[in-house]
């Protein structure tokens, strides 16, 4: 049985050796950034600081001493004041000359800034031998986050967001960048990209603020626009299937779209309910057998442990449910009957 926990700081080796097969801005390849990273999730559980810098950092084991399989990740607020949320509004623009009788219709890409912030998934990532697993770890891996959102509410914001991966050359390198943000900022994409983490005062100084037509880039490079990674289509068919949709955005690096949703109108969230630990008296028979997500949470590190398992729980969970879980399922999150654990429905 795969165990979900918060990370901690001895799980910084198998990290990096997940995060090989991302090597994103939000899990980087990088053994001091990714210290980094666990440590202001560490805090994050344990409430140490503000809710707007607050990184929450799941990951996936064989057990609950068995190495990092994958990871996943929520941003409480992506975007502020000193650190906006920066992004290409894709827009369209028609032009029409009466006097040729010619009509035109471009794509325009218009620079924005959101200074309040929304909240943001990210960091999925999947060893490549467990992918297509019959238990599903990626999908667990995915919705852990939301079920943890749906069960602290307050501390995220009205909107989600997922940033995903466009089609990259085999190297690495961004076609979109190469054609547009190098030429403003003399950066290579990882250079920007690593930069803009820190300091995204380069792109507001250097990225101009006027619309730009997409027409003026070469063929193969409009194409790209708003397109979702190969390696990302599973991602989004998951995201489209709870409730995300393109934002008609898209990252001003590489051009990956974003999706986003109403953080309350997100399936998995409105779906996460509350129950007791059964002793034997959970749902009559009647109710339907169902793979669940079951989560505790404790003070004291694993703050939060969770396991997908098969259950009988309605569709239409009652107030104070009640769930019988298998003992293996009990000893992994370490409860006994009586405790309250949290419940997703896949």
């Amino acid at each position: 049985m795969f165990l979900l926990r918060d990370i901690a700081p001895a799980d910084l080796d198998d990290l990096q050796r997940a995060a090989v097969h991302l090597d994103s801005v939000n899990l980087p390849d990088d053994r001091p950034s990714l210290s980094a990273i666990i440590e202001r999730s560490r805090a994050s559980f344990a409430e140490e600081l503000p809710v707007a810098d607050r990184c929450f950092v799941f990951v996936a084991t064989d057990g609950p001493a068995g190495p990092v399989l994958g990871s996943s990740m929520i941003f409480a607020q992506h975007g502020s004041r000193r650190a906006p949320h920066i992004f290409f509004d894709v827009l369209d623009e028609e032009r029409y000359s009466e006097t040729l009788d010619l009509h035109f219709a471009h794509r325009v890409l218009r620079i924005g800034y959101n200074y309040n912030g929304l909240t943001e998934i990210g960091g999925l990532v999947l060893r490549p031998e467990l992918r297509g697993h019959p238990e599903r770890l990626g999908r667990s891996l995915s919705y852990v986050r939301f079920l943890y959102l749906a069960r602290h509410r307050a501390l995220f914001r009205d909107e989600v967001l997922s940033e995903l991966m466009p089609p990259l050359e085999p190297d690495g390198t961004s076609l979109l960048w190469e054609s547009l943000g190098r030429r403003f900022t003399g950066l290579s994409y990882q250079e920007a990209d690593r930069l803009s983490q820190t300091n995204k005062e380069f792109i507001r100084a250097l990225f101009p603020q006027d619309p730009l037509y997409v027409t003026l880039l070469p063929p193969h490079v409009q194409e790209l626009i708003g397109q979702v990674g190969p390696e990302t289509r599973g991602v989004e068919k998951m995201l489209r299937g709870i409730g995300f949709s393109f934002a008609n955005r898209i990252d001003p690096f590489d051009g990956g779209p974003h999706f986003h949703a109403p953080t309350d109108d997100i399936t998995v969230v409105r779906g996460t309910g509350a129950a007791r630990v059964g002793g034997g008296d959970g749902p009559e028979p009647t109710a339907p057998l169902r793979t669940v997500l079951v989560a505790r949470e404790r003070p004291d590190w694993p703050r939060f442990r969770a396991v997908r398992v098969q259950a009988r729980w309605p569709a239409i969970p009652e107030p104070q449910a009640r769930l019988d879980l298998p003992d293996e399922a009990r000893r992994a999150l370490d409860v006994v009957s009586g405790d309250e654990v949290a419940v997703l429905g896949f």
